[in-house]
């Protein structure tokens, strides 16, 4: 993704503070020199208060859903809710697979219920900073479309997971690992061919910006690459965002390179090709398969460490909590809890790993379009900047809050980063593209 991807939706109470002093407005009056160039991120004071006050907001919300998210699980466990629906489903039923789709949905859709409120206010906090111009039906709907998607997939994934433990009481978390990789790179396929649609409108980039196409094709013939006209599309983005954004999606012959209508709007011709050179990056260095295998690694570490807290929760708290052992389809929030924790605490993990592949994608971006674009630092950087405009990106993060959150550089860091990246006239060799 070219744009910051910081998680704003249910996950996370912890108040960060966002701390900016003088030297801020120092930068800012430095933000350009006399002839007009980038040299550093920078916010007027007016919106300098707004982008500092998002982001705390942000963080508060990130910290906030994740406890809601944990106290959610846990009330269910003491409620005994899953005991209930799960007798519910065996009496309706004596079929796995129906019992699967009547227990999944009931579970899920208790705590999307619960965690609404906080996906509420993500999307309410979005209107209210201007990142997010969808009205609430729009998002209702959204909404629920998201939870159909939850439902249908979740009913065979989860009568899977437990024959798989039914089977194999001790094997189970590598065994369902293994079931889970093809099932992984399917969604992958398929995301941009049915899922994404569901939500948005494409059209092939070609369409309506040909000149936008010409000038790419000389990005992709300077990178060596084949990227066919109907691999390149436009999303109408702007019918419910403000943002800019650009990414890489698909695997295989869904693979795709998609950029939003609102970038294209609001940036420069060279700024675009830069973004999009970016996103070729990802393509080119093979950042996909690169984040296939860093989530399976991650996803089986998670099974192991979970089915041994699973294992010790239940030897202790299962009567209590009415679970009849690991194959009980009520244990599901015990798994569904252990899997939160460990996802909060890999978030800085993820996210390092994120932020290396964009940096590398930044790196390449910029090399692809030397020479086709003029100045083409500058366009980077103003492309940033304009970012970072657009989206009220702090422009003094804390180092806390770049560890745990941050899956991109910062705003900062790439603005200054493309401003001064020359190994051109350094007599240093160009790393990706010679």
């Amino acid at each position: 993704m070219f744009n910051q991807k910081r998680k704003i939706t249910i996950r996370k109470l912890i108040r960060v503070v966002c701390a900016i002093g003088t030297a801020a407005l120092v930068v800012a009056a430095r933000a350009q020199n006399q002839d007009g160039r980038v040299e550093s991120y920078t916010l007027p004071p007016d919106r300098l208060q707004r982008a500092i006050e998002y982001a705390r907001a942000r963080h508060i919300l990130y910290f906030a859903g994740t406890t809601w998210d944990f106290v959610v699980l846990g009330l269910i466990l003491a409620l005994n809710l899953g005991p209930r629906y799960r007798t519910w489903a065996e009496t309706a039923t004596q079929k796995r697979i129906l019992q699967a789709y009547l227990f999944a949905p009931l579970l899920l859709l208790t705590i999307d219920l619960l965690e609404l409120p906080i996906s509420m206010y993500g999307h309410r906090l979005a209107m209210a900073y201007d990142q997010s111009i969808q009205p609430w039906g729009s998002w209702f709907w959204d909404w629920t479309k998201g939870r159909l998607l939850e439902f249908a997939l979740a009913g065979v994934v989860l009568w899977m997971l437990y024959a798989v433990i039914r089977r194999s009481n001790r094997r189970w978390w590598f065994w369902f690992w293994l079931v889970a990789l093809p099932i992984i790179a399917f969604l992958m396929f398929i995301e941009p061919l049915v899922i994404e649609p569901m939500f948005y409108a494409f059209r092939p980039l070609a369409k309506k910006q040909p000149a936008l196409v010409s000038k790419i094709e000389e990005v992709v013939a300077r990178g060596g690459l084949v990227i066919p006209q109907d691999r390149m599309f436009e999303m109408n983005a702007s019918s419910k965002l403000n943002a800019v954004n650009a990414y890489v999606t698909g695997i295989g012959v869904s693979k795709r390179v998609v950029v939003w209508d609102a970038t294209i709007q609001k940036m420069t011709t060279p700024e675009v090709l830069f973004v999009f050179g970016h996103e070729m990056g990802h393509y080119m260095l093979g950042h996909i398969w690169l984040g296939i295998a860093l989530a399976a690694g991650g996803i089986l570490i998670a099974l192991f460490v979970a089915y041994h807290g699973m294992t010790w929760a239940i030897a202790r708290w299962g009567g209590r909590w009415g679970i009849r052992g690991l194959d009980d389809w009520a244990s599901l929030p015990v798994l569904l809890l252990g899997l939160s924790i460990l996802g909060f605490f890999a978030d800085p993990v993820s996210n390092y790993f994120s932020r290396v592949l964009e940096h590398n994608a930044d790196i390449y971006g910029l090399e692809v379009i030397h020479g086709i674009v003029p100045d083409s630092a500058q366009a980077a950087a103003r492309g940033f900047q304009k970012l970072g405009e657009i989206s009220l990106d702090d422009p003094n993060p804390s180092s806390f809050v770049k560890f745990w959150l941050y899956d991109h550089p910062s705003i900062r860091d790439r603005v200054a980063f493309a401003a001064n990246y020359d190994p051109w006239t350094k007599g240093v060799r160009a790393k990706y593209v010679r």
